[in-house]
């Protein structure tokens, strides 16, 4: 588990220690054969800056030319920085030890980017681009989501192996199509391909961390709120009785409190309003007006609207109040909490993404977690990576990325004797934790950790919660999908571990 996570936090902090220290070079200019106006010109710059290859001589780069699966292999580690000892055994029959790529093979082959189904590596056959797509999906440690996702559409009638591979490269921006419906992925990469490819991954990877929003129900328990964006606030609840209405759900003097809190962080008090369906059964226009004046007469820059569990009879109604209420609000924030598309869990059909996408500030995705039990051990993974991946896939084409958030749930799933229990702050899991009997895993097919020790009562007790790695993990895919932001569900007792795997 801390190698995974050392992996990745490795990984971000090379990225943004380069990224601190560079301007765009003219060092393509070395090159004869790479014109200015060149599609690849300001790629291959950037690749010769940070030295992840050079040219072929000191003056051409080698334009058209295919990149051997050695030469990438040795691209690929000065990419991640992944360290590259001589070595004293090797994987491959085909890569001597004294080769000068053997390090780089057995590094890339060390951190899953290469697999030993064969027990030849090919090191002078050009690369292609369904064997680039492979590896740069396992570097970054989706190995296991593109096994699953290999049944999901994609617009490539070409692609016949590794359909998980291509997919997910394709979804996250890495590689395009040779035309609209093809692949082509017997087709060798060239070397100003593959510069292209490794700087729009560069690129996401080390891009700002993304913003921080939380949501509070109490004052008790909670830390700094410095650096959050947004704090919503749970004081409200929309219902329709007759007519509508946004009751209190919080003492008056702590909303404020909280508010004044917020301000002076620096960040956005929003009213955080849940409510079930039937409280969009009024008119729409009525129902918005209510909610904007709850809004402006409690002082709050916005709202944080969170009806949950939405099915289709009620999408048309929700697309309405949506609709009527930003202008309602005039100039203050709207924030939406939707359930997110789902591919093994529960779906909810009462979203119509895309129109809601166009009327609000952000859309707030709440991923669906796992709850199943083999035997009478629980496996109920929060959020699993696979079902984020998902949503976001889903989400691309239908609302601005720069639009969306995603919900992180900061408390753990409690099950106790094989049964669920509730859930566990985060407080409660430190205290579980310190428990000399506790035991820690971490599912790499879900991305989550889980711990197995004793409820208080002496029975057995399975936790699954959200932990530094795991939210490392998250953090690295919504960069790659461009999604700038995160919803923490309770910012009391965050652990310094959690935080630490947002940045």
């Amino acid at each position: 588990m801390k190698k995974r996570l050392q992996q990745i936090l490795a990984c971000l902090v090379l990225c943004a220690v380069l990224a601190g220290g560079l301007t765009l070079s003219a060092s393509a200019a070395q090159f004869s054969d790479v014109l200015a106006s060149s599609w690849a010109a300001d790629a291959i710059g950037r690749c010769v800056d940070m030295k992840f290859f050079q040219g072929e001589t000191a003056t051409r780069f080698g334009m058209g030319h295919e990149m051997k699966r050695s030469a990438f292999a040795v691209v690929l580690c000065r990419f991640f920085g992944w360290e590259t000892a001589a070595p004293t055994q090797a994987t491959y029959k085909d890569v001597p030890l004294d080769a000068w790529y053997a390090g780089a093979v057995e590094a890339a082959y060390a951190h899953g980017a290469l697999t030993d189904q064969s027990d030849s590596f090919r090191p002078d056959d050009p690369i292609t681009r369904e064997e680039l797509a492979v590896m740069l999906v396992r570097a970054l440690g989706y190995g296991t989501i593109a096994g699953l996702v290999q049944d999901l559409p994609m617009p490539f009638t070409d692609v016949t192996t590794n359909v998980g591979y291509t997919t997910m490269a394709y979804d996250l921006g890495l590689v395009g199509g040779t035309t609209s419906t093809t692949f082509s992925p017997e087709k060798t990469a060239t070397r100003e391909q593959v510069a292209v490819i490794l700087i729009r991954l560069y690129d996401k990877l080390h891009s700002a961390a993304p913003g921080k929003v939380g949501i509070v129900s109490s004052a008790e328990g909670l830390g700094s709120l410095e650096g959050y964006e947004a704090v919503a606030i749970s004081a409200g609840r929309l219902i329709s009785a007759g007519k509508p209405a946004v009751n209190a759900t919080m003492d008056q003097e702590e909303a404020a409190s909280l508010q004044d809190a917020t301000h002076q962080a620096g960040a956005k008090a929003l009213l955080r309003v849940i409510g079930g369906p039937t409280a969009l059964n009024g008119s729409a226009a009525e129902t918005a007006a209510v909610l904007a004046a709850a809004v402006e007469s409690g002082g709050y820059d916005g709202v944080f609207l969170d009806i949950a569990k939405l099915k289709g009879e009620k999408e048309t109604a929700l697309t309405k109040f949506i609709k009527a209420l930003k202008p309602a609000l005039g100039d203050k924030l709207l924030y939406l909490v939707v359930e997110a598309p789902s591919w093994q869990g529960t779906t909810y059909k009462g979203y119509d993404y895309e129109t809601l996408g166009k009327s609000v500030d952000r859309m707030v995705l709440r991923i669906t977690s796992y709850e199943k039990t083999s035997g009478s051990f629980p496996t109920a993974p929060v959020e699993p990576l696979e079902e984020l991946y998902y949503a976001l896939g889903e989400m691309a084409g239908k609302v601005d990325s720069g639009k969306l958030s995603v919900l992180m749930t900061t408390t753990g799933s409690s099950w106790t004797a094989g049964k669920k229990s509730g859930s566990m702050s985060g407080a409660e899991i430190e205290t579980v934790l310190a428990d000399k009997e506790t035991v820690t895993y971490y599912s790499n097919r879900y991305a989550c950790a889980y711990l197995s020790g004793s409820s208080a009562d002496n029975k057995s007790l399975v936790v699954w919660y959200l932990n530094g790695q795991a939210a490392a993990e998250r953090t690295q895919l919504l960069r790659c999908f461009n999604v700038n932001q995160v919803c923490l569900s309770d910012l009391r007792n965050l652990s310094p571990d959690f935080t630490l795997g947002l940045r």
